[in-house]
């Protein structure tokens, strides 16, 4: 079965709507590879109707101009593309389709897809919050800024509900970003104040 993974850039207050002027100054050669790192985990990239005008605006130009870039571009090209949209849209960036039927169906079809290695889902807020939800979410790559944006979308709507998550794995870059890989898990057992009152400050 295929992976379903969140990529995220995030700021240590939780937003995920992110700002250049808040993201760009801690992009290094070290966020570079963790990226890289993230979209060779898949062949499928599942985005939002936001984020692919984003990206189908940009890096089909990167591409065809030949930069330091375009290699990462052509991989983007190459990417089965699967939308995310309430409208019909008409796409000029190769490998684009419109998601067929419910989100939570066609993704859970797509994760039983013998011809699918992995499923990525770059940005694309709304999308992730379903899938979450729904219990279809297996990873969830976080690169937490160190600055409080203070505005803008977050990650984690607001529920009745906790998501308990455990952390596989951590990386912290010169910039102060820290690189932080949760997967979903089970709520640990029910615990009061009387079973942890001899862990707190002073007990020896």
């Amino acid at each position: 079965m295929a992976k379903v993974i969140s990529t995220l850039f995030i700021s240590a207050d939780g937003v995920a709507e992110i700002d250049p002027d808040w993201h760009f100054p801690y992009f290094d050669e070290n966020m570079g590879r963790a990226v890289t790192e993230d979209y060779d985990t898949a062949d499928v990239l599942l985005i939002g109707r936001v984020t692919y005008d984003s990206f189908a605006g940009a890096w089909p130009e990167r591409e065809a101009a030949g930069g330091d870039d375009a290699p990462f571009a052509k991989q983007l090209g190459d990417m089965r593309k699967v939308v995310v949209s309430r409208q019909p849209l008409e796409f000029s960036w190769r490998n684009s389709e419109l998601i067929k039927g419910d989100l939570v169906d066609a993704v859970a079809a797509l994760k039983d897809d013998a011809d699918v290695s992995g499923i990525l889902i770059p940005g694309s807020i709304s999308v992730v919050q379903q899938l979450l939800a729904a219990g279809l979410v297996d990873e969830l790559r976080l690169l937490v800024h160190p600055v409080a944006a203070r505005k803008g979308r977050r990650l984690f709507d607001d529920g009745d509900t906790p998501y308990h998550l455990k952390v596989t794995a951590t990386e912290a870059f010169p910039t102060g970003v820290l690189r932080v890989i949760y997967a979903p898990t089970e709520a640990p057992g029910k615990v009061g104040y009387d079973e942890v009152k001899d862990q707190g400050p002073g007990e020896r």
